[in-house]
């Protein structure tokens, strides 16, 4: 059934990226490309259960001891507003391929997308209320679900204070809770790494979809030697990214998602500008976009630690740029925020960059890489990026409870308490 749900999504997936593109303002082309992920996510755990296997452990040769492993019940998955689709795909594969039926709750910014799901999984075969969609908003329909007794399970994707709350309603069942929450990402650049490879990476990293993704490097550390240079060229470059109407395969930044996050992210580039931080890109709107949710590539250079927009998560098209005297200064700075999602690290001292990627507070780091995640590997994030890890094998263990079973293979040798000759006495 996942195998047919991920040829569906195939088959519909330029309906799915033109929903994408006109619920969420992302560019078309990255909406088509995190439909043909979604389908990747439900392809990969359906292979993925079927080649499973449950442990067994024998103690010499008097016990035989057997894990099995169930699905934990109901699974309730809250998704966000950025990348819809995906995300939903990203939870819900894992859950059904585990056995759990599920209870999805979209993003109410970006409901579109998620309503094409009881089409597909009913063609797909999955039989009636196994899936389950609720719309609303996350205060009314996303807490009814977190408080109901019958759900064991929550994934949570979306902002650190949010995930407090869910946590702090959650204690009251025990619920097994997976989070994944905000971040503040370090793109770390030494003198010397391929600066051009780095360049790349870092403006692909903070301005694709649209600079509102969980893991944007939105922090640039760059070592002095090469600061000026590395600005210029940034600002160079985010100066000619293509913004505009997100239905075009030539734009690279499209709308942001609300009128209320563009006003958000743009009172954010205000307080940068009078925190002191050195404006050398963007900023605005676009010339030739007097309406619509619409923001210039910004770049700032010059950030402080102690600026609220290298310390707060902006998720829009905003960049900081930061100098750095040594590797301790580039670690220093990097752990110097209270998330902990990921990092980027570019070098070509390759023992240097497994020091400062073992260094860096990250559930996941790309050395000399963009953000390039294999389906198999854990994802999450530490401090105020969340709790517990989702991916491979880590999403199945979350939505199953494993049980061991002992069996005796010998006479059973228990020690026989109470089995002493009674003494008589006065």
């Amino acid at each position: 059934m996942l195998t047919r749900l991920a040829d569906l999504i195939e088959e519909s997936a330029d309906q799915l990226a033109r929903f994408e593109t006109f619920d969420t303002g992302l560019p078309v082309t990255q909406a088509r490309g995190q439909a043909a992920r979604a389908a990747e996510n439900f392809r990969y755990f359906a292979s993925l259960v079927v080649g499973m296997h449950e442990d067994a452990f024998r103690t010499g040769d008097s016990q035989l001891g057997y894990v099995v492993r169930r699905p934990v019940g109901v699974a309730g998955l809250i998704t966000p507003w950025n990348t819809p689709f995906m995300l939903e795909s990203w939870k819900l594969a894992p859950a059904l391929a585990s056995g759990c039926s599920v209870v999805l709750k979209p993003a109410e910014w970006t409901p579109l997308s998620a309503s094409l799901l009881p089409a597909l999984t009913e063609r797909a075969g999955l039989p009636g209320g196994v899936f389950n969609i609720v719309h609303g908003i996350g205060e009314v329909a996303g807490a009814a679900l977190v408080a109901h007794p019958d759900v064991p399970r929550i994934s949570f994707t979306g902002e650190t204070t949010t995930g407090k709350i869910i946590m702090r309603t959650a204690a009251d069942h025990l619920k097994g809770l997976s989070m994944e929450l905000g971040g503040k990402s370090p793109v770390v650049v030494f003198a010397d790494a391929d600066l051009d490879a780095a360049l790349d990476s870092a403006l692909f990293g903070v301005f694709s979809l649209n600079g509102e993704r969980c893991t944007a490097g939105s922090r640039i550390l760059v070592e002095q030697p090469v600061y000026e240079r590395f600005v210029e060229r940034l600002a160079e470059r985010a100066a000619r990214v293509q913004v505009g109407d997100p239905a075009l395969d030539t734009t690279e930044i499209g709308a942001l998602v609300h009128p209320e996050h563009l006003a958000r992210v743009r009172e954010y580039v205000d307080i940068g500008v009078a925190e002191g931080a050195r404006l050398v890109a963007g900023g605005d709107r676009p010339a030739g976009l007097e309406s619509g949710n619409f923001l210039a590539a910004t770049v700032f250079a010059d950030v402080t630690p102690r600026m609220r927009i290298f310390q707060e998560e902006i998720f829009g098209p905003v960049v900081c740029v930061t100098p750095f005297a040594d590797e301790a200064e580039a670690v220093r700075l990097a752990n110097d925020t209270r998330y902990g999602l990921a990092a980027y690290v570019w070098t070509s001292d390759l023992r240097r960059g497994h020091r400062v990627a073992g260094a860096v507070e990250a559930g996941m780091v790309w050395l000399n890489s963009h953000n390039i995640r294999d389906l198999r590997t854990p994802f999450g994030g530490t401090k105020a990026s969340g709790v517990g890890r989702e991916g491979g094998a880590h999403s199945i263990d979350f939505y199953t409870e494993s049980k061991i079973v002992h069996v005796a293979l010998d006479g059973v040798r228990v020690p026989r308490f109470g089995a002493a000759q009674a003494h008589g006495g006065n």
